[in-house]
């Protein structure tokens, strides 16, 4: 499969919360192994978007989706079983949330639902996915104890580490260095794009030096609409909308 393949792609996608319109006539293409960054002022769709992405936003009663987002050219909400989606499209939120058990049953959790029952083939899958979110050099010999007790940024590892124990092929993450030191965010960023050689991801930040460090594509997200969408050092350098000019050089937002 050649590098610059569309991974994800929308067409004309719209969301409502209830009456609120959230997303309009959204049409990306996401491509494989990049990294795409969302940005955009706090309520103008980003996170909503994502969601849409592996159907987070079924849960929510209000919402109606219509267009179409497709994975590896299958439509999302017509052609995937949902946790056959999830399995491919994993999720890291902005609060790192490991579940309040061992190290090792954090990872071990999605194999298990995936019927992963015998110990050697467990044992392999939490060292690989905690090695891959450069993380087992720092808890290999806590992998009994509690997860609660790890620092912030080794909890936001562990759970990068936990998606990746079931073998996604993309990874959505939703700011999921707001809540971190600049230490850890560095160790995120660094993973990030060390991840890109595998995994498809798609980066929600407010934090434009981030994108312009991690992201090979961004997309600037305003009143739900995408403004401008193109590699990020045009983004950074020669936006094509006045718009995405004001915010990137601070004038609003």
């Amino acid at each position: 499969m050649e590098n610059n393949d569309i991974k994800i792609s929308t067409n004309s996608l719209e969301l409502f919360y209830g009456d609120i319109h959230a997303l309009k006539n959204i049409n990306v293409e996401i491509e494989e192994r990049k990294v795409t960054a969302l940005i955009g002022p706090s309520g103008c769709g980003k996170s909503t978007f994502l969601k849409t992405l592996n159907r987070m936003n079924d849960l929510i009663p209000s919402v109606r989706i219509t267009g179409d987002v497709y994975l590896d050219n299958l439509n999302v909400y017509k052609q995937y079983d949902i946790v056959e989606l999830r399995k491919r499209v994993g999720m890291v939120f902005q609060k790192p949330n490991p579940f309040p058990m061992s190290v090792y049953d954090n990872i071990a959790y999605g194999p298990r639902i995936h019927g992963i029952k015998a110990k050697n083939k467990l044992d392999e899958a939490v060292e690989k996915s905690l090695r891959n979110a450069a993380l087992w050099d720092e808890v290999k010999d806590r992998l009994k104890q509690n997860a609660l007790g790890l620092s912030g940024g080794q909890q936001q590892r562990l759970c990068i580490a936990r998606v990746l124990a079931v073998e996604p092929e993309v990874v959505l993450m939703d700011e999921p260095t707001s809540a971190l030191d600049p230490i850890s965010t560095l160790k995120i960023e660094d993973l990030i794009d060390d991840l890109k050689e595998k995994y498809t991801i798609v980066i929600v930040t407010h934090n434009m030096q981030q994108a312009g460090r991690i992201s090979d594509k961004t997309a600037f997200f305003l009143h739900g609409e995408v403004v401008e969408f193109d590699s990020t050092e045009k983004i950074f350098s020669m936006p094509t909308d006045k718009r995405t000019e004001d915010y990137i050089t601070g004038r609003f937002g």
